[in-house]
C-alpha cells in the first residue's frame, strides 16, 4: 500500500484516525503500533516477522546495555551483539544476491544461489534501531522501557518504508506525552495534501517522460533529449521523494508527532557541500553522527579526513542498493565534496551566486544520471550522448515532442523547486490585517484542496505507481 492510492486515502487512512482519536491517549500507541503492522502487512506479510524480530532484538539490547552500564566490556558486547543482528539482516537481504553475483564471475567460485526478496523499508527501519542502541550505548537516551512503544517508534507507518529516518532521542517525549489539537490536525492535513500534490501530480508525469526516454536507443538519441532525460528524473526523484517526506511529517503532526524535515529546497544549493545539507537530511545526518565523527571527521589530518569522506559517501552510495552504479555515485560525491573542501572550495564562493547554482544543478543532474542508469555499459552509452562523444544530433524530433507534451509539467517542477510557497506563506503570517492574512490563507487551503482532487481524478485512471525509494 503506498500514500498516493485510493484505498489508503479513502479506506485505511480514515478508519485508522477514527479509531486513533476515539481510543484513550494511553492505548493510541497500541492503536498506532497495530495500524502500522496492518499497513506494512498489506504488501509484505511475510516481512512482519523479520520487523518485529529486530525490533525485539534491539528492545532487548537497550535494556540490557541500560542495566550493564557499569560493566564496560558487558556493554560493549551487547551493543556489538545490536550491530551484528541489524547489520546481517541488512547485509543478507540487501547486499546477498550481489555479493554472490560477483563472485560466481570467478573461476574458483561457481555457485548459484537466489537472492532473498529486500523487504521494503529494511534499509530505513534498521538504522531507526541502530541509531537507538548507539545513542543508548552512549548514554544520549534512556532505554525505552515498554516493548510496545519501543516497537510502534520503529513500526509507526507514516516513515516505516521510505523514511524520513527518525530517531529515538527525537520523539521519545511525544510517545509518552503528545499534543492533539484541530490546530494540528489540520497543519497535518495541510502538508499531507502538498505531498499528494508533489508525488501525483508532477513526480508522476515528469517520470513517464524518462521512462520514455530512458527506454530510447542511445545510438540514435539527440543530445538535448539525453539532458531532458536526466533533468526528468533529477525532478522525478525529488518530488517523489520529498513528496513521501511531506506526507509522513503530515501524518505524523495528525497524530501529535513532529517529525525533523527531510528536504529543505536542495536544488537550489550553490555548492555540493550545501545541497547535501538540504537532501535527505535524515540520512546525510544519520551518517555523520553515526560515521563520519566517529571515524575523527575533519579533526584529523588531511589525508585521514579525506579517507573519511570516501568511506562514509562509499557506505552511503552502496546504502541506496546493491549496484555497482550507486557506489559510482558515492565515490563521485565524495571526489567532489573533498574538492570542495580542499581545492577549490574558495574560489567558489567568490563567484556570482547564479553561477555558483548552475554549478550545484550541473553536478546533481549527472550525479542523478549514475545513479539510476544500472549497468557501467550503460552508463558510458548514455554519457556519451550527453557530452557530445558520439555522432548524435544536438537535437530531434523526440526532443520537440516530450518538450511539446511535457512542458508545462517540467517548467511546474522547476519553478515549484524554488521556495516560492515558503515566501509566500511568510509573507501571508506577516501580514497585520487579520482579514487579510485568513483570506490569503482560506485561498491557500483551497488551491491545496482542488489540487488534490485532480491528484485523486489521476489516481483513478492511472496505473499503479510506487514511490522510488521503495527500492531503496
Amino acid at each position: 500500500m503506498v500514500f498516493s492510492s485510493l484505498e489508503f486515502l479513502f479506506l485505511f487512512l480514515p478508519v485508522f484516525l477514527t479509531v486513533y482519536y476515539i481510543v484513550p491517549f494511553r492505548a493510541k500507541n497500541l492503536i498506532l503500533l497495530t495500524g502500522s503492522l496492518i499497513f506494512y502487512g498489506w504488501g509484505e506479510p511475510k516481512y512482519i516477522l523479520l520487523l518485529l524480530i529486530l525490533s525485539f532484538t534491539g528492545y532487548i539490547c537497550c535494556l540490557a546495555m541500560e542495566k550493564t552500564r557499569e560493566n564496560r566490556l558487558i556493554t560493549r558486547l551487547v551493543l556489538i551483539l545490536s550491530l551484528a543482528v541489524c547489520l546481517g539482516a541488512l547485509m543478507y537481504y540487501k547486499y546477498f544476491g550481489f555479493i554472490v553475483e560477483n563472485l560466481s564471475r570467478l573461476s574458483f567460485f561457481n555457485i548459484e544461489i537466489n537472492a532473498p526478496a529486500l523487504p521494503i523499508g529494511v534499509s530505513f527501519f534498521t538504522f531507526q534501531i541502530l541509531s537507538c542502541c548507539i545513542d543508548v550505548y552512549w548514554g544520549r537516551v534512556k532505554a525505552e522501557k515498554s516493548i510496545i512503544d519501543f516497537v510502534c517508534y520503529v513500526s509507526m507507518f507514516p516513515q516505516l518504508i521510505a523514511g524520513p529516518i527518525v530517531r529515538f532521542s527525537d520523539i521519545s517525549r511525544e510517545l509518552h506525552e503528545r499534543t492533539h489539537s484541530l490546530d494540528n490536525f489540520l497543519n497535518g492535513a495541510s502538508r499531507l495534501l502538498i505531498g499528494i500534490f508533489k508525488k501525483v501530480l508532477i513526480a508522476d508525469r515528469i517520470g513517464t517522460l524518462w521512462t520514455v526516454i530512458k527506454a530510447g536507443d542511445y545510438g540514435e538519441m539527440s543530445v538535448l533529449t539525453a539532458w531532458l532525460g536526466i533533468i526528468c528524473f533529477t525532478l522525478q526523484l525529488y518530488y517523489d521523494f520529498s513528496g513521501y517526506g511531506d506526507m509522513a511529517i503530515g501524518m505524523g503532526r495528525m497524530m501529535g508527532f513532529n517529525y525533523l524535515e527531510n528536504f529543505d529546497y536542495p536544488l537550489f544549493s550553490k555548492s555540493i557541500t550545501e545541497f547535501w545539507r538540504r537532501w535527505h537530511m535524515s540520512l546525510s545526518s544519520w551518517f555523520r553522527d553515526y560515521v563520519y565523527i566517529p571515524l575523527g571527521g575533519n579533526r584529523c589530518s588531511k589525508a585521514r579526513h579525506i579517507l573519511n569522506i570516501f568511506i562514509v559517501w562509499g557506505l552511503t552510495g552502496i546504502w541506496h542498493g546493491a549496484s555497482w552504479n550507486f557506489l559510482i555515485w558515492g565515490l563521485y560525491y565524495a571526489c567532489l565534496l573533498a574538492g570542495e573542501k580542499y581545492i577549490w572550495g574558495k574560489a567558489l564562493k567568490k563567484l556570482p551566486s547564479a553561477v555558483r547554482h548552475l554549478y550545484s544543478v550541473f553536478i546533481v543532474v549527472v550525479g542523478f544520471g549514475i545513479f539510476d542508469l544500472t549497468g557501467l555499459g550503460e552508463i558510458l552509452s548514455y554519457f556519451k550522448v550527453l557530452f557530445f562523444a558520439g555522432s548524435n544530433p544536438l537535437i530531434d524530433r523526440a526532443f520537440l515532442y516530450n518538450i511539446t507534451n511535457g512542458g508545462v509539467i517540467l517548467l511546474m517542477g522547476i519553478i515549484f523547486s524554488a521556495p516560492l510557497y515558503r515566501l509566500y506563506i511568510n509573507r501571508c503570517q506577516s501580514i497585520e490585517k487579520k482579514g487579510v492574512k485568513y483570506a490569503l490563507l482560506f485561498g491557500d487551503g483551497v488551491i491545496r484542496l482542488v489540487l488534490f482532487g485532480a491528484a485523486v481524478s489521476f489516481m483513478v485512471s492511472s496505473s499503479y505507481s510506487p514511490f522510488l525509494y521503495f527500492r531503496f
